[in-house]
């Protein structure tokens, strides 16, 4: 007799703080199976906080394609699984991609379902004040090659654009923004989102460059950028 495959559900997280949490994605985590994670001792904290005691499993991007067939097997078993990143909506910018594509290529009766939530992207641009009708999101710059041509392409971009920064590089994505954009286009930037320390400060390549050179503290976290449309 053939199975049914289980379900995978893609669960959304807090990217921070951790009430930030929906109903549904805790009700899906307490009757799951087994929870896919990127890192399974930070996963651990917001499962602890809930009472959740549940069997995790790592899934991130050096993981091999030996662990990708065991989750696939467990689908095809019928088991009930949830994937989760470390913070956000997974996929986005995420590992979580390529399994989602690969279950959907290789087991295409198994249902995916999105349990929806916090994304750092959609936390900043709601409170940004520029223009959200249409936008262009290029997730992580490439730290070298290629790299040029983005700031190319954000200098000459008609939409509001939208990317993640690590600390390491924060000051030299702002120098460079400043040797590309026109004078007074504005940038804003998003720094540790719904955490303690949650900052999202705008103003010219200069002026975000100024702030932060006399402010070294605040250079620190990750960081959402978001450049205004020309």
């Amino acid at each position: 007799m053939h199975n049914i495959p289980g379900t995978l559900y893609v669960v959304a997280t807090p990217i921070g703080n951790l009430e930030d949490i929906t109903l549904r994605a805790l009700s899906t985590l307490k009757e799951v199976d087994l929870i896919l994670c990127e890192d399974t001792r930070t996963t651990k904290k917001l499962l602890d906080r809930y009472s959740i005691n549940k069997p995790t499993m790592s899934y991130h991007s050096h993981s091999k394609l030996s662990r990708e067939k065991d989750i696939i097997g467990k689908l095809e078993d019928g088991k009930n699984l949830a994937l989760v990143s470390d913070a956000g909506t997974p996929s986005i910018s995420d590992p979580g991609a390529l399994l989602v594509r690969h279950i959907r290529e290789q087991l295409p009766e198994a249902r995916i379902i999105p349990i929806p939530g916090p994304s750092a992207l959609i936390t900043a641009l709601s409170a940004s004040g520029f223009d959200t009708s249409s936008f262009t999101f290029l997730g992580f710059l490439p730290h070298k090659k290629g790299r040029e041509t983005l700031f190319k392409e954000i200098t000459l971009s008609d939409r509001t654009v939208v990317f993640y920064e690590s600390t390491h590089r924060i000051m030299k994505t702002l120098a460079s923004l400043k040797e590309c954009l026109e004078e007074g286009r504005k940038i804003a930037l998003g720094r540790e989102l719904t955490k303690k320390f949650e900052e999202i400060v705008s103003g010219t390549a200069t002026e975000l460059e100024l702030y932060l050179t006399t402010q070294p503290e605040k250079t620190k976290g990750e960081f959402v950028v978001l450049v205004e449309a020309r």
